[in-house]
């Protein structure tokens, strides 16, 4: 595969009150030489047991007087549909090494409470369990990602819940699912052994989890996997390459499809700033920590390939996003956030970087889908608002399963307080049916910024553009205007000469696709 190429030129800026003079940045898209597919799972979400993220934002329970289905609110079924929600992990993150999936099934009245020591310290009552996540991935068209309890479990625990939800003969895990009402298994594909392992899960060193790893894994399936398991390990967070080195060096790749990565959009752990009242020195370092996915993802498979040179060994990269202060009067433990521009920001530019690598990222899951985090949706008793992050990711649909198409990139700088980023991203790629897609993200606070975008073999029609700006930064998605911010129609480009000429506003979101 040709390797998308990135290079930045010192730009001299002619300042004065009234202007700067900026330079156009040029984007070359080369031809899809290997055939990548980026893949539909790097489009992924997380629901844990956190805050209001299950219980109240997925689940209102079949009694509710809120719409739902088997307890879960259609408007979220809904909306998740609409993104196409490929793949959806549960039941965290942190809590998963603390969840006994036994006390999930069963008659309601029989299931024992649980408290979650992660997140606020609620006691649960294990209303929403295996059946009724799995359920809710059928209705939804989604892979279930189980991330298994391995910090406080034990190896049969795992074992056993892989044969519950996936064996289809005699045995007494699937005589117990046959007994809870389920007669088929759902064939559960993508499984995390354990969750940062590094911390809640366990504070371990990575060799000790490379080989207790490498136990669970031996009992999830038989000699030879013929069960298909996708066994992803808890990988590294940040840029702790000495942990995916051991895991790569100490793990026989027969028992790894995928090692994963965690990297959050956080200014300052200790204080990581307002979601909504931001400055712009704020914005500038989220996107700072934003587009280190980039350097992040390179020196972790520069690890990966000197181990696994074949590539058969997935990097999964199952918690981004950005983390703020929780809203004022909330639970401190509930990491509910406001969702403005600048999520959308990091959303377009983080998946543009997936995409460029799907020749090795195979899968990614934004934290968290509703209520958490930098979330899809947020609900407010029957209330329910789309947050400008999942009008990114519904924008992004047409990439879902389609061929990369490489790119080189000489782009322009956005310049805050004598530092500079890059302030153009871009990943396209080819649908099944030949058409082109470009996607385009122009993070700069203030500028706009023209990018001339070079055909070269490739022949394009004519094209439709949607876009997704504002007026300001800090602007988001309100209970009493939801509308606010979605996604318009975008006029702003021109075609010729195999050339297509786009004018990109401040802080905004286009994708091209060609009709």
């Amino acid at each position: 595969m040709k390797k998308f190429k990135f290079s930045f030129p010192i730009f001299l800026f002619m300042c004065s009150s009234l202007s700067v003079l900026a330079q156009d940045a040029q984007v070359s898209l080369q031809s899809p030489e290997d055939s990548v597919v980026i893949s539909r799972h790097i489009y992924g979400h997380f629901a844990e047991h956190l805050g209001r993220s299950i219980y109240d934002g997925l689940y209102v329970g079949p009694d509710s007087d809120i719409p739902n289905t088997d307890g879960v609110r259609n408007d979220i079924i809904q909306a998740l549909k609409d993104i196409q929600i490929p793949n959806l992990r549960w039941p965290g993150g942190c809590f998963a090494d603390t969840y006994h999936w036994k006390d999930g099934i069963g008659p309601q009245e029989d299931r024992p409470t649980i408290v979650n020591t992660w997140w606020g310290g609620v006691t649960e009552d294990n209303s929403f369990g295996t059946h009724n996540f799995l359920n809710l991935c059928e209705e939804l068209g989604a892979e279930p990602y189980l991330a298994g309890n391995v910090g406080s479990g034990e190896v049969k625990e795992l074992s056993d819940w892989v044969q519950y939800v996936n064996h289809d003969g005699v045995s007494p895990m699937a005589k117990l699912r046959r007994e809870n009402g389920r007669e088929k298994p759902w064939n559960v594909k993508y499984w995390g052994v354990g969750n940062e392992m590094w911390g809640c899960g366990g504070n371990m060193t990575p060799e000790f989890y490379a080989n207790l790893y490498r136990q669970y894994a031996t009992f999830m399936g038989d000699w030879n996997n013929s069960g298909g398991l996708f066994r992803i390990a808890s990988g590294a967070s940040e840029d702790d390459y000495h942990w995916t080195e051991v895991l790569m060096r100490d793990i026989p790749k027969h028992l790894i499809e995928g090692v994963a990565l965690h990297s959050y959009s956080v200014i300052e752990w200790n204080d990581k700033g307002p979601a909504v009242e931001f400055s712009e020195d704020q914005y500038f370092k989220t996107m700072t920590k934003a587009l280190r996915m980039e350097e992040l993802i390179n020196k972790h498979l520069e690890i990966m390939d000197k181990y696994d040179p074949e590539h058969e060994v997935a990097l999964v990269v199952d918690e981004w996003g950005g983390w703020y202060n929780v809203e004022e009067g909330t639970n401190p433990g509930f990491l509910y956030q406001q969702n403005t521009m600048r999520d959308a920001m990091i959303a377009g530019a983080t998946l543009n970087i997936f995409n460029n690598h799907a020749d090795r990222v195979k899968m990614a899951n934004l934290a968290q889908t509703v209520n958490v985090l930098q979330a899809v949706a947020l609900t407010k008793e029957e209330k329910m608002l789309l947050t400008p992050t999942y009008h990114v990711m519904r924008m992004y649909t047409v990439h879902h399963d389609a061929t990369l198409i490489p790119v080189e990139l000489n782009g322009v700088n956005y310049t805050y307080n004598g530092k500079s980023l890059p302030a153009i991203s871009v990943s396209a790629s080819k649908s099944e049916e030949g058409k082109i897609h470009i996607s385009l993200v122009n993070i700069d606070s203030k500028k706009t910024n023209t990018v001339e975008i070079n055909l070269g073999d490739l022949e394009a029609g004519k094209m439709d553009g949607e876009i997704l700006s504002s007026a300001n930064l800090q602007d988001h998605n309100t209970f009493d205007d939801p509308g606010n911010i979605t996604p318009k129609e975008f006029k702003d480009f021109k075609i010729k000469n195999g050339t297509i000429e786009v004018t990109l506003p401040p802080f905004s979101v286009v994708m091209l696709s060609e009709k």
